[in-house]
């Protein structure tokens, strides 16, 4: 039922007292600002290059089989470059090769924008480019559906245009990738903002390290002395606390206290550069600087270097966060050279994640890495680590089966290999 308006004599006065209306002219004064947003829809970028070399040995695989990049993230999502020698289409007799980006990870109606351009080679920059970022889009980005889908061309290029112009040399074609990624994100009005800087922590610890204040532990390493503090060493590592508090009773513990002694401990199973290097972690929660980890690198074993060291004493003083940076720093260094023995000292180390990453390279690169000199040793002295390796070799060929890869990892084995210590990546 609708209201109806009182009239004259219907009911009265209509008007509202006075301090109602004071109130809602104060109401409206206390009325937040209005706010705001602003939805922004745009592109995260990403490219990879993509080396093919040996282009006329990988002719003749078939058509339909492709050659395929590493997987390269963009965005969240990962990528990869699909080259056809022969062509993608059946119907094209081989005339044209194919190249593809194609979704490598899952992923529903992941929405993008492509660009391939095929290097020019002579210097001249008159690259074959095909890019959805110069130009409209009159249906708007590339929709890829689920993981496996790809946009490409099936005829990318003819196959005797391509072997006879300056896009081929040595052998060797290059294929540039971009990937522009649709993202949408809010952006709202914020009234104000304090910035916080970031936790200097890390700094102040060391100074204290640096400075020598109150220390109460002094540790004899090979002729040199480093100074420390107990409560530090032991909040840190476990390894310390125990050592210096788990056996203590109450009253050593009430003695300790009032007593300024300071405690002496003697480490005869460690370089004095090491534990440095433990002390500057314990203390600023990062390694040393690049510099001097890659300083004794160059010759000598991966045991002998500062960072295969620094990982054993991670191991042995219980500093599972300084295992994870040698392990991340020690997995950069990896070649086919060094692999077979960055892996024995990962499995002697307990440090897993590295021991994965070996593992694997060393079956994508199987025909070089048996060549090596840190294989044969894992022959004679970690029989069990080569049993490993070639178990996950099965499982590579079983991924390669499942994933429509054309290349079996067992025919590295006669492929022959590079053993010059770089990484190798399986060939067609």
């Amino acid at each position: 039922m609708e209201d109806e308006d009182a009239g004259p004599g219907g009911g009265g006065e209509a008007s509202p007292p006075h301090h109602a209306a004071a109130s809602g002219d104060r109401a409206r004064d206390m009325a937040a600002s209005p706010t705001s947003s602003r939805s922004v829809t745009q592109t995260v970028n990403g490219s990879h290059r993509f080396v093919i070399q040996g282009y006329s040995l990988a002719k003749g695989m078939g058509v339909g089989k492709h050659i395929a990049s590493e997987t390269f993230t963009v965005g969240g999502y990962q990528w990869a470059i699909y080259f056809y020698p022969d062509g993608k289409n059946p119907e094209d007799n081989s005339a044209y090769v194919s190249v593809f980006i194609a979704l490598a990870s899952e992923g529903t109606d992941v929405r993008a924008l492509f660009e391939l351009t095929l290097l020019d080679q002579s210097g001249k920059g008159k690259h074959k480019v095909h890019s959805h970022f110069d130009r409209s889009l009159e249906s708007g980005p590339y929709t890829l559906k689920y993981r496996g889908s790809m946009w490409g061309y099936k005829r990318f290029f003819r196959r005797t245009a391509l072997e006879t112009s300056d896009f081929l040399k040595d052998d060797c074609l290059k294929i540039n990738c971009t990937v522009g990624v649709v993202v949408s994100t809010m952006d709202y009005s914020r009234p104000h903002a304090i910035e916080v800087p970031e936790s200097d922590i890390g700094y102040h610890f060391g100074t204290l390290l640096d400075t020598q204040e109150g220390v109460d532990v002094i540790f004899r390493v090979a002729g040199e002395e480093f100074h420390a503090h107990k409560l530090v060493l032991a909040a840190r590592s476990s390894f310390f606390r125990s050592e210096f508090f788990d056996h203590e009773s109450d009253e050593e513990k009430n003695e300790a206290d009032g007593s300024n002694e300071i405690k002496e401990i003697v480490i005869d199973d460690m370089d004095p550069k090491v534990f440095k290097a433990v002390l500057h972690f314990i203390y600023r929660d990062n390694l040393v600087n690049d510099d001097e980890l890659s300083a004794s690198s160059s010759d000598c074993s991966i045991f002998d270097t500062l960072a295969g060291k620094l990982m054993a004493a991670a191991d042995k003083y219980e500093l599972p966060r300084l295992r994870l940076l040698c392990e991340s720093y020690l997995c950069k260094q990896i070649s086919v050279n060094s692999v077979a023995t960055t892996l024995a000292l990962a499995d002697q180390h307990h440090a897993m994640e590295l021991k994965s990453v070996c593992l694997k390279f060393a079956a994508e690169n199987l025909s070089a890495v048996i060549r090596t000199e840190g294989f044969d040793c894992l022959k004679d002295n970690c029989p069990s680590l080569q049993s490993e390796i070639l178990r996950t070799v099965a499982g590579c060929e079983e991924q390669c089966i499942s994933g429509g890869k054309s290349h079996s990892v067992w025919a590295q084995l006669s492929d022959g290999g590079d053993t010059s210590g770089r990484r190798v990546r399986p060939r067609v």
